[in-house]
């Protein structure tokens, strides 16, 4: 079952949610506007849900989603985590949209997962390591622009020129993000003059910020290589990927004393208590601003 949704797809003239007479008619209306990435992994567990239960929504019972959860047993907690919460929201959604007539989702208690984050955060020694022992200049703008900007890799590989706008004697870069909105980050004057070194004349404004020795747009993996890379010649034995420097964005900004609805602000977090997590995790102006880059 693929119901990969795009916001182009559906009309004002779609079914409303209190039209919905399908399970199937539910799922779409929960999945709605959400990225692709997190439709496909929502989807992923309501499969794995439907499989189990084998009824229809209307006649799921209290009982069947306690055995669910029990069925889950074997898996890490994170993941059983994961699979619960999007069950727990589609049947939530599917009883406030009046399509069944319990919410068996308030049945279901999320466990506890372990925060980790604070192991996956790179200390500031060592992002500057890195950062010292990376000589390619696209590789060393690559890593100084993902700590800066917190961006996410996805965003990285999709970073055309007409992304990035001079302010003053500083710039910015502006990025679709989750949810289809743009997002704009400020740059340190330092971080900026770094990326227009990084430009040729001949660089378009449609042409990628970070191209290979054949002029391609670097990939995901191609990009994930070039962090690995420099956390191997820091020393650092980690299996470091470009997200630990959004993490170290974060930590170091708050540990620097950023405000954290400026750190949530940078991070494109829904609300305060996502960011909050890295208060936890190690007891008109962007938070890139606070760091030494």
């Amino acid at each position: 079952m693929e119901i990969i949704l795009q916001s182009d797809q559906i009309s004002n003239s779609a079914k409303t949610p209190a039209q919905a007479s399908t399970d199937d008619e539910v799922i779409r209306l929960w999945l709605y506007g959400r990225p692709g990435n997190t439709q496909r992994a929502y989807l992923r567990e309501v499969q794995r849900w439907r499989s189990f239960t084998q009824k229809p929504f209307r006649v799921v019972t209290l009982g069947d989603v306690q055995e669910f959860a029990e069925s889950l047993s074997d898996l890490k907690s994170s993941s059983v985590a994961r699979a619960l919460a999007a069950i727990k929201s589609l049947m939530s959604f599917a009883h406030e949209i009046g399509y069944v007539p319990f919410n068996v989702g308030t049945a279901l208690r999320l466990p506890t997962v372990r925060n980790r984050r604070s192991e996956r955060i790179l200390t500031e020694e060592q992002v500057m390591r890195m950062l010292a022992l990376t000589r390619n200049p696209r590789d060393h703008a690559l890593l100084r622009l993902a700590y800066a900007s917190a961006l996410r890799i996805s965003e990285m590989a999709s970073l055309s020129w007409s992304d990035l706008a001079q302010r003053g004697d500083a710039g910015q870069v502006s990025v679709v993000a989750k949810g289809g909105k743009t997002h704009t980050i400020l740059l340190s004057a330092g971080t900026w003059s770094e990326m227009i070194a990084l430009r040729h004349s001949e660089s378009t404004d449609d042409l990628p910020v970070f191209v290979s020795r054949k002029g391609n747009r670097l990939s995901k993996a191609q990009i994930h290589r070039v962090v690995v890379a420099a956390a191997h010649r820091a020393g650092i034995n980690s299996k470091v990927s470009l997200h630990w420097m959004r993490h170290a964005h974060a930590s170091h900004a708050l540990d620097r004393g950023a405000p954290i609805h400026l750190v949530s602000q940078t991070l494109n977090h829904s609300n305060l208590a996502t960011t909050s997590v890295y208060v936890h995790a190690r007891p008109t102006e962007s938070s890139g601003k606070y760091l030494g880059v």
